[in-house]
């Protein structure tokens, strides 16, 4: 009986030796992927808070080697092309995630869709800038916000559809069984239960997406080019906070450099906030419609 007693001691010693030390690990993982997050925001705080006053926000940029201005134009660009990129890329995304999941299992095309959205995840940005100023901007004749929507667009697609596939293929297939045998069309029970179901995972690859081309800079170098004035005009060159940040960061000026720093705060804020928003919005709208 005591060999019984110290053998089962030992063991459960050993249990709790073994979770203690996964659950340490576990902490110590996530405080790795926080720390870099937090660092970041940290460095860019103490580097461009100290910039961002009223004319930051209100002007557009001062002239060359003046001091003052503000990136105005830049973020309301920014706000532009990102709203022309969501327009393309999340219904077309949602659309070919839906068809991979529900109508295009096994087939051929859908194969062809699937090899078609890998590849395109790996294409680097400066490569689909070069593609939409050949296909836009030269035929066009000129740079424009709208040749840098569609850039940024087609590069939330992949991520999008590959997400939505996902997301709707964890849906359990008793659930379409149910909607169908209540009468419910195909077409309506994929969009109106089990499109509903999945809608966190399918927004959580909206996000993903949006918050990769939020920051992008290459493509538009080839396609909306940037500006130094107002202009809400998609078919003319647009300012965009990347674009500004990368102008002023290579600047001799270090007012322009202290710029790029308040600059790259107010783009991580930005894209922050907004997905927050979309996130806390949809979420109550996806309760809601549970309870």
């Amino acid at each position: 009986m005591p060999n019984e007693y110290r053998v089962s001691t030992a063991n459960r010693m050993r249990r709790m030796a073994t979770n203690h030390l996964a659950s340490g690990l576990a902490v110590l993982s996530t405080i790795l992927v926080v720390a870099p997050l937090v660092a970041i925001f940290g460095y860019l705080l103490f580097k461009g808070a100290s910039s961002l006053n009223l004319a930051f926000f209100t002007k557009t940029p001062a002239p060359e080697g003046a001091t003052g201005g503000g990136m105005a134009n830049a973020i309301v660009g920014s706000g532009i092309l990102l709203a022309v990129a969501s327009a393309i890329g999340v219904p077309v995304g949602i659309a070919a995630g839906i068809f991979l999941a529900e109508f295009g299992r096994g087939g051929k095309l859908a194969n062809l869709v699937r090899f078609t959205a890998d590849v395109l995840n790996g294409v680097p940005s400066i490569v689909m800038g070069i593609a939409m100023y050949a296909l836009i901007v030269a035929r066009q004749k000129h740079y424009s916000a709208l040749a840098g929507g569609v850039a940024l667009g087609i590069m939330m697609i992949p991520t999008i559809t590959r997400t939505s596939e996902e997301m709707l293929l964890m849906v359990p297939h008793a659930i379409r069984e149910a909607a169908l045998g209540l009468g419910v069309p195909n077409w309506r029970s994929v969009l109106s239960i089990t499109l509903r179901t999945a809608s966190p995972g399918v927004i959580t690859g909206c996000m993903l997406a949006f918050a990769r081309i939020a920051g992008e800079t290459a493509p538009l170098l080839f396609t909306a080019l940037g500006s130094q004035f107002w202009s809400v005009d998609v078919n003319q060159p647009i300012a965009a906070l990347p674009l500004q940040i990368y102008v002023y960061a290579a600047s001799p000026y270090e007012d322009q450099i202290r710029q790029a720093w308040a600059g790259a705060l107010v783009l991580i804020v930005l894209i922050v906030g907004a997905v927050s928003l979309v996130r806390y919005v949809t979420t109550r709208g996806v309760l809601k419609g549970a309870s």
